[in-house]
């Protein structure tokens, strides 16, 4: 990692005052957050949360965002039950936390949720995004899981560096990541370009830092509103080009 004291500059210092127009219910195992649209669609996405957990309100104003562009959305406990990150944690203790929540070990409850999705809400195009952990989540399942139309991985750490991408991906990166090295993703780039077959895009927001777009108020200041703004519109662009 960039930084070992901190190994992920996640902070919700500003976190979204914000309730949810969605519901909590239980799927098999899974406790999760879904949101419909008031008309019927069968598009679908899944949202991965990040360190601090599915219950987080930014995570879910994306969700209930991608739901006012017409998509039926879920963000489940990917923890499934574990503690999510807390701020007051000690982040020396922070590797052995991320020992017990693997992104690549998901598998299991993306299968229960696509199941949940195509039974009960009438899905039958699913994509999925994810924040930070739930960004390398997102980069796994693009890899693995045959079921899935697409993904957007946002500042995942990246893990992965195998090219056989099986749906098109848009990984979405900030200039000024600490966690994330320009370095990682140039070797990213290289390891799609070589052989990858299906659609990608690897992005760079200029001045950013992790988290940038789910984190941050659009009011921090002028110059990141712009990239919070043209993040999310790509994000959806990208979702609406292939679900």
């Amino acid at each position: 990692m960039a930084n070992e004291s901190r190994p992920c500059p996640c902070d919700i210092g500003d976190k979204f005052d914000y309730g949810g127009r969605g519901q909590e219910v239980q799927v098999e195992h899974i406790k999760a957050y879904v949101c419909k649209p008031s008309a019927n669609t069968d598009k679908a996405v899944i949202v991965i949360h990040d360190i601090f957990g599915w219950q987080l309100p930014n995570t879910r104003y994306m969700a209930d965002m991608l739901t006012t562009n017409g998509y039926i959305t879920i963000c489940p406990d990917f923890f499934v039950g574990q503690e999510a990150w807390k701020p007051s944690n000690d982040w020396a203790s922070f590797s052995d936390w991320l020992k017990t929540r693997d992104a690549s070990k998901i598998d299991k409850e993306a299968d229960v949720v696509l199941k949940y999705l195509r039974e009960q809400c009438g899905a039958k195009k699913i994509g999925v995004i994810g924040f930070c952990w739930g960004g390398a989540a997102v980069h796994h399942l693009m890899l693995k899981n045959p079921h899935l139309k697409t993904g957007v991985s946002l500042y995942g750490v990246i893990s992965f560096f195998e090219d056989s991408l099986l749906h098109p991906t848009f990984f979405i990166f900030a200039e000024k990541d600490d966690v994330i090295p320009l370095e990682q993703v140039t070797l990213l780039e290289q390891k799609l370009k070589q052989s990858c077959k299906v659609d990608y895009k690897v992005k760079i927001y200029p001045g950013q830092t992790h988290g940038f777009v789910h984190r941050k108020r659009e009011d921090i200041n002028p110059q990141d509103k712009l990239y919070i703004e043209e993040g999310r519109k790509d994000m959806i662009n990208w979702l609406n080009k292939y679900i």
